[in-house]
């Protein structure tokens, strides 16, 4: 009977990722992940009272999420994406490589502000729109869209806030977010610009000298999956600037709040929720929108989401698939810190492009906190799992959701980009921009909080 919980709990996990990346006629991935955990839990390979540890474990980072999106969604709603365009073909002043750096600095401050899968959704559409306003062709396109996609992406590493799954696997090895940042902000930024600067190497020659500065009309486009709003009319260009201004400052003091609350001991999510309930307040002061309107554009389908992934990963802990991965990876991560980074690291990248990195950061986090590992190691080797599943998961289309939404959005918006194209720009850059983070992580570590996190 237990060898057949065991079969029965793999095959589900298998068979639910492959429809998770496959989506038969765009099906909707909390589907298989529900109908997987019904399975699992049916097998007996996790039990009701698993069930409620691991409604707690996700909760938080669910809440979290949710209340970004909400934000991003009034965001929408008064025009500011739309706006930051237009800003974007502004600063670029004709210059197409200037455009280029701009775009992976949206892509980076929009995954900081809100989240990874949010900076997809968001900006792909508008950078889509933007392109095609300013009649680029469809190589020349490319250089823009995946090397945003790729930063937007990788840029959830450097603070835990910014992706569902690091947020669940900060809750499952007890770090706190401010912590994380202080631990992982440098080198993963460091990381980050090395990469878009391999981008740019790669995509100099594609890139256009010039591209038009005028690229009115971009809030009148009805293709973009968060159906936004007609805006405010605003008196003057300098008055829309300054609204859109405040409206940014807010943002970025909610997300400062989530640090300070973090630090606090104050609870992220509620910190997150308030600073979302004032946002919606505000939108429906200046548009007069209710905020029942949020009921149907929040993606509620990502919690299915996160909980079911996360029943069927601990039906495989509890079937110890953990218990196999300790007995192959301690002998890597013990003793030395350099070999904890960069092997979970490297371990974690490859997982995650076999299985997505959703799973695979899961069952790294989960077999890390069964490991008899030094505070020091864990900690190294779970931001090494981070950087694993947040940047070497590029390297092949389904190492990431985002990036399966990505190229769902740019095929829709006429932009042709394959696999085989994406691979051949990934091969080059994400595995030397993933070693070199995973090395800088254990120098910046070691230095700045080895003494007082060894003891």
């Amino acid at each position: 009977m237990v060898h057949l919980t065991v079969w029965i709990t793999i095959v589900t996990f298998l068979v639910t990722l492959g429809l998770i990346l496959w989506r038969p006629k765009g099906i909707n991935e909390a589907i298989p992940a529900a109908i997987g955990a019904v399975i699992v839990v049916l097998s007996g390979s996790v039990s009701l009272s698993d069930l409620g540890i691991i409604s707690e474990t996700i909760s938080g980072a669910a809440i979290t999420i949710m209340a970004t999106i909400v934000m991003a969604i009034v965001l929408e709603s008064f025009g500011f994406f739309s706006w930051m365009a237009e800003k974007l073909a502004e600063r670029a002043k004709g210059s197409g490589v200037r455009l280029f750096w701009y775009v992976n600095l949206l892509c980076f401050l929009m995954t900081l502000f809100f989240n990874n899968d949010g900076s997809i959704l968001i900006t792909t559409p508008i950078l889509v729109m933007l392109l095609n306003n300013m009649g680029l062709k469809n190589k020349q396109k490319i250089p823009y869209l995946l090397s945003g996609a790729l930063i937007a992406t990788a840029s959830s590493a450097p603070i835990g806030v910014s992706n569902i799954v690091n947020l669940i696997a900060l809750k499952i090895v007890h770090m706190d977010l401010w912590l994380h940042t202080a631990m992982m902000f440098v080198p993963a930024t460091l990381g980050l610009l090395l990469l878009t600067w391999f981008l740019f190497l790669r995509f100099k020659k594609i890139l256009p000298k010039t591209v038009p500065t005028n690229v009115s009309g971009l809030t009148s486009s009805k293709y973009h999956p968060l159906k936004p709003a007609k805006g405010i009319e605003h008196p003057s260009e300098k008055a829309r600037s300054r609204f859109m201004r405040n409206v940014l400052l807010f943002v970025f003091a909610v997300r400062c709040s989530l640090f300070v609350a973090s630090f606090l001991d104050i609870p992220v999510p509620l910190m997150a929720v308030i600073g979302s309930l004032i946002l919606l307040a505000w939108r429906w002061a200046y548009l007069k929108i209710s905020p029942a309107d949020m009921l149907k554009k929040t993606p509620w389908y990502i919690i299915v989401f996160a909980f079911c992934m996360y029943t069927i990963i601990y039906g495989l802990n509890n079937i110890g698939l953990t218990d196999w991965l300790i007995g192959f990876m301690e002998p890597m991560v013990s003793g030395s810190l350099l070999h904890a980074s960069v092997m979970m690291g490297v371990l974690l990248s490859v997982l995650s492009n076999i299985f997505n990195n959703h799973p695979a950061l899961m069952v790294g986090t989960l077999t890390l906190t069964h490991m008899d590992l030094s505070l020091l190691e864990l900690k190294i080797a779970y931001l090494a799992n981070v950087i694993g599943s947040d940047m070497g998961s590029l390297l092949l289309p389904m190492g990431t959701l985002a990036t399966l939404m990505w190229m769902h959005i740019v095929r829709k918006g006429k932009v042709m980009i394959s696999w085989w194209e994406y691979i051949k720009i990934t091969v080059v850059v994400i595995p030397p921009a993933t070693l070199f983070t995973l090395v800088v992580l254990y120098y910046w570590v070691s230095w700045l909080f080895g003494g007082a996190l060894s003891h």
